[in-house]
């Protein structure tokens, strides 16, 4: 649950969360909020707000809106492997044999 907490003059503030960010999306979000003139709080909020709308939209979660309408790499690579024909193994499985180190 968010922290509520009052102002100096008494009124409360709006709720606030706390997050651990990793060091490289720490800069990461700090780029993006100086190249909008924003606070790197404002921009985390801005975000928050996006993906929350996304979110709910049931849209994808992805990067950019670009990349939500081509297909990923992992859906590339899985149509490329179901459209392969299944093979038959030829002859019975080989035994492998591990050797423990002395």
């Amino acid at each position: 649950m968010p922290t509520r907490q009052t102002s100096s003059s008494g009124k409360p503030k709006s709720p606030r969360i706390q997050v651990v960010l990793p060091e490289d999306l720490c800069q990461r979000l700090s780029l993006l909020a100086e190249r909008e003139s924003r606070t790197v709080s404002n921009m985390a909020k801005v975000l928050i707000q996006q993906g929350v709308q996304r979110y709910e939209a049931g849209e994808p979660s992805s990067g950019s809106d670009k990349a939500a309408s081509s297909p990923s790499r992992m859906d590339t690579i899985r149509s490329a492997l179901e459209s392969q024909q299944p093979r038959r193994l030829r002859g019975a499985p080989r035994r492998v044999r591990l050797h423990r180190p002395d």
